[in-house]
């Protein structure tokens, strides 16, 4: 299984590319399916178009046109296949039968039938699919959100039991941190399922959230590679039992946050309900919260949004406060979220010590803190953040040698 991004057939000369490389994929012995994206920016200009007939374009009549991107991603791409002396075929997500549920522009995939692309590949041609969609019980084209494509892929691989399932992009692997932003940033050999989630939902932008957590539900193996040039890329797994694993395997971060707090609530049953609710049901997601202990039978009430919705929830918390015998209702919209992953964590003491000691030194000051077992996230004023990552990726060795041992002793 093969997954092409949208920057890795952005034009007619990067899909031909593409299309030599699965010929040379063929040639060495593999049968292939590929999945693709949609060409470049060709969603957020559909998007475009839409929004200039409409503000509110019906979810339904947005997925129909939304599909279309990939649809032409899939024709194209058979066609320099079939230049280059390999027979393909062109399924859109109906043809394959990735079944959905019915939310439009977000759809979960409930079911594949890989039938149709198993009787093609039997017939030694090579199935090209188009990611990001779907269809209904009704028959209604849905997409799956932006990136479904690795999503479409991981599943597709997962109802065929395929060995591996590759996702080709502009990047050659899952580093251990940006490396636009710290240039000894290192490409891991590979990382567990459990990293890669923690990963990409706090901010590493490689592989999308819902890809990961499929793989890892149907123990797909997948493998981050460049488009364009060779390598090995990052092969992300379950844990081997007789590999250790490093302390700490990366850094992610977000520049998207907000934070609101508020100030003197009553220490009472049920007022963080009540001040969460509203904004729960605006659909406006919250990540991080922080109850401090109660003083004098009042406590501070702190949570982080995405930015994009700072705004809106200001309002709706103020709107719930207003009859309460509070503080005062405080927001910070320049923030920023840097998380620290690894499976090491859980049986290394010392982590989070060498973390708020690092950021201390360098005079940043931790605004809130979360974590799970392999992770430790703090919230920090913006202007710090690039140099809180490039001191942690110090800190903790991921500049040294790639092996686990190198990390491991940090």
């Amino acid at each position: 299984m093969q997954k092409y991004g949208g920057s890795s057939v952005g034009s007619i000369e990067l899909i031909r590319q593409v299309a030599r490389r699965v010929i040379h994929t063929r040639a060495q012995g593999h049968e292939v399916i590929v999945v693709l994206s949609a060409m470049g920016d060709t969603t957020d200009r559909l998007l475009d178009v839409a929004r200039s007939l409409s503000e509110r374009p019906s979810g339904r009549e947005l997925d129909v046109l939304l599909a279309t991107g990939e649809q032409m991603s899939v024709a194209l791409m058979c066609m320099a296949l079939a230049q280059g002396g390999c027979r393909a075929k062109s399924f859109t997500g109906g043809q394959v039968r990735i079944l959905t549920d019915g939310l439009f522009n977000n759809a979960r995939i409930r079911h594949v039938d890989g039938g149709p692309i198993a009787g093609e590949l039997g017939s030694g041609c090579v199935p090209v699919v188009a990611g990001f969609q779907g269809v209904d019980d009704a028959g209604n084209v849905t997409t799956i959100g932006r990136g479904g494509s690795d999503t479409t892929a991981v599943a597709i691989a997962a109802a065929l039991h395929a060995d591996e399932c590759q996702i080709l992009s502009d990047v050659d692997g899952v580093y251990t941190t940006d490396p636009r932003m710290v240039a000894e940033a290192r490409r891991l050999d590979r990382i567990t399922f459990e990293e890669m989630l923690e990963l990409a939902g706090q901010g590493a932008r490689v592989l999308q959230l819902r890809a990961v957590a499929c793989a890892g539900r149907y123990n797909v193996p997948l493998r981050v590679l460049s488009s364009t040039a060779d390598g090995p890329g990052t092969l992300i797994s379950y844990e081997e039992p007789d590999m250790e694993a490093p302390v700490v395997s990366g850094i992610a971060f977000n520049r998207d946050e907000a934070e609101i707090t508020v100030t003197q609530l009553p220490d009472k049953p049920g007022m963080a309900h009540r001040i969460l609710a509203p904004v729960s049901n605006a659909q406006i997601e919250v990540d991080m919260i922080v109850l401090n202990a109660p003083r004098g039978g009042r406590v501070d009430f702190s949570f982080t949004v995405h930015r994009a919705d700072y705004r809106r929830t200001m309002e709706l918390v103020k709107r719930e406060v207003a009859g309460l015998d509070i503080g005062e209702v405080l927001g910070n919209d320049r923030v920023a979220k840097l998380s620290v992953v690894g499976m090491g964590m859980r049986s290394h003491a010392g982590i989070a010590t060498t973390l708020f000691d690092t950021l201390a030194r360098n005079g940043m000051n931790v605004r809130m803190i979360s974590t799970s077992e392999i992770k430790i996230s703090v919230l920090l004023d913006e202007q710090h953040l690039e140099r809180g990552v490039r001191s942690l990726h110090a800190a903790f060795g991921l500049d040294k040698d790639a092996s686990p041992q190198a990390v491991r002793h940090a």
